[in-house]
């Protein structure tokens, strides 16, 4: 399924709701993933593209020596706001770019880094040959996306509520982007369809996601993503209903108190 405009929209009141939930939910463990990683590189100068607001930035920021010059970047102005507002613990270039026109010279960054944002890229090669196309030779192009659903149990309970909730045509966002580019072969095929011409390494990378309780994760899932706007367009007043109803199927699967569930990624990476 194709990535949709409103796929892409982070605006309004989602870009707090998504770092307020998700990012401690699902996102704040790949971020430390990836900072650690890239600190085994010994990066001067690192690119981050779909930056979101900011969870791998304060990471690297956190993890990278100060000599590390780190340009973090984003679609979505409103997501860098958010980013900007939290700031980090030494100075970093925040700018809005999109990863497929990306506003920087050749060969000019050691590292790109991207956390959880291929998946919304429409024209994934492109994205890629613009990756490659900053990179100096030997550089390395990092980025993680999500394994399936059936690997992500609570996006999981939050699909299939929705398929109950609204059953003549269910918001289909979790599925179609955020957990729908996990083939290893279509990776590879798109790396390759933007110039990378080596190897990519691919590595499961399993961890938790805890709440105290269900309803948090509702809330991030059906108010803190474009999954929000599907909903509205379906039931503009019901809102409120569509996230009881995936509290409900939360609870039901893993419990009525603290949530603990698996969660998994694939972490890729690919030298130029």
């Amino acid at each position: 399924m194709a990535v949709t405009d409103n796929d892409k929209v982070f605006a309004g009141s989602i870009p707090g709701i998504y770092e307020t939930i998700l990012v401690p939910l699902i996102f704040q463990p790949y971020a430390a993933d990836i900072a650690a990683r890239l600190a085994l590189l010994k990066p001067g100068r690192v690119l981050e593209i779909a930056a979101g607001t900011g969870a791998v930035t304060r990471a690297m920021a956190s993890a990278l020596p100060a000599s590390t010059a780190i340009v973090a970047t984003d679609l979505s102005q409103g997501m860098l706001d958010e980013a900007a507002r939290l700031g980090t613990s030494r100075p970093v270039e925040w700018r809005q770019a999109d990863a497929m026109r990306l506003p920087f010279e050749d060969a000019s960054f050691d590292a790109v880094v991207c956390q959880f944002g291929a998946m919304f890229f429409p024209d994934k090669a492109k994205a890629y040959s613009e990756a490659r196309r900053v990179l100096r030779p030997g550089g390395v192009f990092l980025f993680n996306v999500w394994d399936g659903l059936e690997e992500n149990g609570i996006a999981d309970a939050a699909q299939t509520a929705m398929s109950i909730f609204f059953p003549d045509d269910p918001p289909s966002f979790l599925l179609r982007t955020p957990y729908g580019y996990h083939d290893r072969k279509a990776i590879e095929r798109d790396l390759a369809a933007g110039g990378f011409t080596g190897p990519a390494r691919i590595d499961a990378v399993a961890t938790r996601s805890k709440a105290e309780s269900a309803r948090g994760p509702a809330i991030g899932f059906c108010q803190g993503t474009p999954m929000r706007g599907e909903i509205e367009k379906r039931a503009p007043d019901r809102l409120g209903e569509a996230t009881d109803a995936v509290e409900e199927a939360i609870a039901s699967r893993f419990g009525r108190g603290a949530v603990d569930v698996g969660i998994q990624a694939l972490i890729v990476s690919v030298t130029r």
